[in-house]
């Protein structure tokens, strides 16, 4: 049985995690310095590069006795860590530390693409799934429709051609003064919202599966200035089902030239209650099977980087050790 020890450190969550060949998560641990970002309105990078050097050792040292292996000679095969995208100070921090721990317990290190990390996710959940799966891919930096074939052959139907929608909400929940991150208030406040409320465009109309959101966050600025009385629960509800719809509309559109199995979530935004409603009933609609993500396979962890570092170290051997970071490193150039 193969054991990776994954690594992921390319914004501001330090984790580690323990992963075997059959996608079984023998621990997992994250430790997010969110808090000392808040007062920011945004990831600052400096103090993310920071955070993780005070924490990496502590984080992996907790994986690796949850995982029952001992810290100072542990029966791992090899190291698997984020090498792009992400933050470069960030994705140094990991990098280095899991060179570090490869040279230290003589085993081979697997850099990782981070969003093909999100990808392995639902496998961590469900290895028995059934293949192909069109995969919406959603997070703060990233949004895109994945056509993924197998586990490791995927290929990128559309992207973004602007804002991410994470961005996208991280930017109206600042103009609206909710704070950071955007998403899990805006969400909230949603729920108790009338959408109908404030009439919004949805944007990407056309036959292209590519996704854009920087119109939406400028109209919702420009409607909130026009009709100042709207109440915050109902421009939050009309700004999410704005983004659901155009996300939903992209995967519909995919589901009508390509034949899958199932559909899934992966990425932060995969936690939004209106996109995983949307996607569950879109798949009832399709007869396919549904994968959506639990809350904590949402969210950056190191599990989904073990998962992803499996493959492609059974698949194309270690990376060599003059590997660097790749701060914009795409899923389009990996597939």
């Amino acid at each position: 049985m193969t054991v990776v020890l994954g690594i992921e450190t390319s914004c501001d969550e330090t984790a580690a995690a323990v992963v075997d060949d059959r996608f079984a998560v023998r621990s997992s641990v994250v430790e997010s310095s969110i808090d000392q970002h808040r007062a920011f309105g945004g990831v600052v990078p400096e103090l993310a590069g920071r955070a993780h050097l005070h924490t990496i050792s502590e984080v992996v040292l907790r994986a690796l006795s949850e995982a029952g292996l001992d810290p100072l000679a542990p029966q791992i095969d090899a190291v698997a860590v984020t090498s792009g995208p992400g933050l470069v100070g960030s994705l140094l921090v990991g990098l280095s530390a899991a060179k570090g721990y490869a040279l230290a317990w003589d085993i081979p290190f697997v850099g990782v693409n981070h969003l093909e990390g999100h990808l392995f996710a639902p496998l961590l959940e469900n290895p028995e799934m059934k293949w192909p799966v069109l995969t919406l891919l959603v997070s703060g930096g990233h949004s895109a429709l994945v056509l993924h074939e197998s586990p490791g052959v995927h290929r990128v139907l559309g992207e973004t051609i602007d804002d991410a929608a994470g961005e996208a909400y991280d930017k109206v929940a600042r103009w609206l003064g909710l704070g950071y991150p955007g998403g899990p208030v805006i969400d909230k406040l949603a729920q108790g919202g009338d959408r109908s409320a404030l009439k919004l465009p949805v944007s990407m109309t056309g036959a292209t599966l590519d996704l854009s959101f920087s119109g939406l966050k400028t109209a919702v600025v420009r409607a909130s200035e026009k009709f100042p009385d709207v109440a915050l629960a109902d421009v939050a509800a009309a700004f999410q089902s704005a983004v659901a719809e155009q996300l939903l509309r992209k995967t519909r559109q995919a589901l009508d030239e390509y034949d899958v199995a199932g559909v899934a979530l992966a990425g932060g935004v995969a936690a939004n209650s209106a996109l995983r409603a949307g996607m569950a009933e879109l798949a009832e609609q399709r007869g396919l099977e549904c994968h959506l993500p639990s809350f904590a396979n949402c969210t950056d962890n190191a599990a989904m980087i073990a998962a992803a570092g499996l493959y492609r170290f059974m698949h194309d051997g270690p990376s060599a050790h003059e590997l660097g970071a790749t701060p914009n490193w795409s899923l389009s150039q990996l597939s």
